[in-house]
């Protein structure tokens, strides 16, 4: 462990005085484009930050490495980390408070040191509900079939059903996992809300919206999450997955004639109220956006990024 406490350290021994000091803690996160995106938008708002990655797999610790690496950032001044796969219930523990929704969703990808204590948010819901209400205006929400139930369905789910979907089929390769996540989900919003699914061409095809929340579609993982024949233009679609932006899932379902959101607005807001949460200061989403799709529009690497992912 003393390798990674060492890292939290070292870079805020290099930082200049008053550099809001922040950081991205998981595995494989070395792709990862928090950092530009914090740092860039913070100089164009007259703030100095400096955002480091904490690679855990090249600091060679694990998961529970996260524990104590939130408490040496907390005594190095930091303003907060993000956490992303494999921490985010790991880190749980070492926490002295939880938002409501992160305490509702058991996951945690913001931690922000206010007053000596470590406070848990979770940013990945609301950037999802807030890509959706953005880039998708308008559409019907009373069904939505999501594929996938990690931490990135979870908190997709989380955000459909607070942005008022009537309800929603969870499909995951663990039959298990969507039982899960799907009961969770009816417990918290209501009976009848959400519903592992059985047959997932009969649930597309009743469905108004589909949203893709698993790895299917990154440079190291190609393809099509479901078979096209499923897609049609009445059914509209949001990905998760923002390197590369245009997925084969986008691209298909763009072409039949299909609303689509791309994965970059769901990172894009994450990282949005993750800076307004690190700095107090509301960060400008237009220019993060245009910032992202410049800084995707190069071929993403074979190593994915695991911000929201997981």
């Amino acid at each position: 462990m003393s390798s990674a406490v060492e890292a939290i350290r070292a870079h805020a021994a290099r930082a200049t005085p008053g550099t809001v000091l922040t950081g991205l803690v998981g595995a494989g996160i070395g792709p990862s484009l928090s950092p530009p995106l914090h740092e860039a938008e913070a100089r164009r708002l007259g703030l100095e930050l400096g955002y480091a990655r904490f690679d855990l797999d090249d600091l060679g610790v694990p998961a529970t490495a996260v524990g104590p690496m939130v408490a040496a950032a907390r005594d190095a001044g930091y303003r907060g980390l993000n956490i992303t796969h494999p921490c985010k219930q790991v880190v749980l523990e070492h926490l002295d408070e939880l938002s409501p929704d992160a305490a509702a969703l058991a996951a945690v990808n913001t931690v922000v040191f206010r007053d000596g204590r470590a406070v848990g948010h979770n940013t990945d819901w609301s950037g999802f509900a807030r890509g959706l209400r953005t880039g998708l205006p308008g559409v019907d929400l009373g069904s939505v079939v999501l594929l996938g139930a990690g931490g990135a369905g979870a908190a997709v789910a989380h955000g459909l059903l607070t942005a008022g979907a009537g309800r929603v089929r969870v499909f995951d390769l663990d039959a298990g996992r969507a039982g899960e996540l799907a009961a969770a989900l009816a417990g918290r919003f209501g009976p009848g809300r959400a519903s592992a699914g059985a047959d997932l061409a009969a649930d597309v095809g009743a469905a108004d919206g589909l949203v893709h929340a698993t790895p299917t579609g990154m440079a190291a993982h190609p393809g099509l999450p479901l078979p096209a024949a499923l897609l049609r233009p009445g059914l509209w679609v949001a990905e998760v997955v923002y390197r590369p932006l245009e997925t084969e899932l986008v691209r298909t379902a763009r072409a039949l004639g299909a609303r689509v959101l791309d994965g970059g607005r769901m990172a894009v807001f994450q990282a949005v109220e993750a800076f307004r949460l690190f700095t107090g200061t509301e960060p400008d989403a237009g220019r993060m956006l245009r910032h992202l799709g410049e800084l995707t529009a190069t071929p993403p690497p074979e190593r994915q990024p695991a911000d929201v992912l997981d």
